[in-house]
């Protein structure tokens, strides 16, 4: 099969196609021929040298596709209510950058109607990680406020969409005025502009002084002390990401006196258990939302796999609203 290689630790170019043995499924997996494969800020991590890849994992990029069932275990499939010829988009730990793809079946979902291969692909990593960092562990509710960082990213416009669709208010950062307005666009209440004011302060201000219940934040850093000044009381703090660095010197007293909770958590390398009860939630609580339209995947652009250095260019350039696909 044709896949992506990671020739060397580097620059986008060192994203080349080659040639590579097909997978083959094995007990509890699936073999998808891959039509679309998401690009994902790890799969950047993890060309640069900074995100090594989970042990049994495949060493090619990619962790979300959207294909064709072409083999598999029969059993597992059966009782997933999946088929051969099925249409479904998988998350997986690697290997996404490849015309073939083996995926456990319990984190394999439908296609949701109407969605073509590019819009199913774009799906796995960003709802996986926002329903369980946001609803699972950032425990969001029905009338609260949730402040996303870095909202016109892949994981910002779906948590956009999902917390309004489930009813809670959405405050956003973003690093221009254009960004904000497409934030707004995809249904957030609120945008900050982060470069022209003090996000910390204007979230207050939009709360009326009482704060921000649950803060999504792909940033850390220097990030932290800001976000836990700028929470309610029993406010939830989610880390995903430390693009911002991974020491942060915050006032424990607020902690305290608010009864906040500082989490975070990484995806990739967890159980297949863990990330089936993920898809299961999914699938009866998000899956409907996307296929009555009140959920659309956003796509910025899609390039066809043998220019997946380019999609990495544009993905670290942070002009991009949305995600970026392959396609094969």
């Amino acid at each position: 099969m044709k896949a992506i290689e990671i020739t060397a630790f580097g620059a986008p170019d060192v994203l080349r196609p080659g040639e590579r043995d097909a997978p083959v499924a094995g007990a509890g997996e699936l073999l998808i021929r891959v039509a679309a494969s998401g690009v994902n800020r790890p799969d950047v991590l993890q060309r640069t040298g900074n995100y090594p890849v989970p042990p049994g994992a495949s060493d090619i990029p990619g962790l979300e596709v959207a294909g064709v069932i072409e083999s598999g275990d029969a059993s597992a499939m059966a009782q997933a209510g999946l088929k051969l010829g099925d249409r479904v988009c998988a998350l997986v730990a690697g290997g996404g950058y490849a015309e073939l793809c083996v995926a456990p079946v319990g984190q394999c979902l439908p296609v949701p109607q109407g969605l073509s291969d590019v819009q199913a692909a774009s799906l796995p990593e960003t709802f996986f990680t926002v329903w369980s960092n946001v609803f699972d562990r950032g425990r969001l509710q029905k009338g609260e406020t949730l402040l996303i960082q870095g909202g016109s990213s892949g994981i910002g416009v779906t948590a956009i969409q999902m917390a309004k669709a489930l009813g809670a208010t959405v405050i956003v950062t973003a690093g221009s005025d254009d960004k904000c307005a497409a934030c707004l666009a995809l249904g957030a209440d609120h945008a900050i502009n982060y470069k022209t004011s003090d996000f910390a302060e204007e979230a207050k201000k939009l709360t009326g002084g009482l704060g921000v219940n649950v803060i999504l934040d792909m940033v850390a850093g220097s990030y932290v002390a800001r976000e836990i000044d700028c929470l309610a009381e029993d406010g939830r703090l989610v880390i995903i990401a430390v693009q911002g660095g991974v020491k942060s010197e915050i006032n424990a007293g607020l902690v305290l006196r608010r009864r906040l909770t500082v989490t975070g958590s990484t995806l990739r390398a967890r159980p297949v258990a863990f990330k089936a009860a993920i898809a299961q939630a999914l699938r009866k609580n998000v899956w409907p939302l996307i296929e009555n339209g009140r959920i659309k995947p956003v796509i910025h652009s899609t390039f066809a796999a043998a220019e997946a250095a380019k999609a990495h260019t544009l993905m670290e350039s942070n002009q991009h609203v949305g995600k970026i696909v392959l396609t094969w």
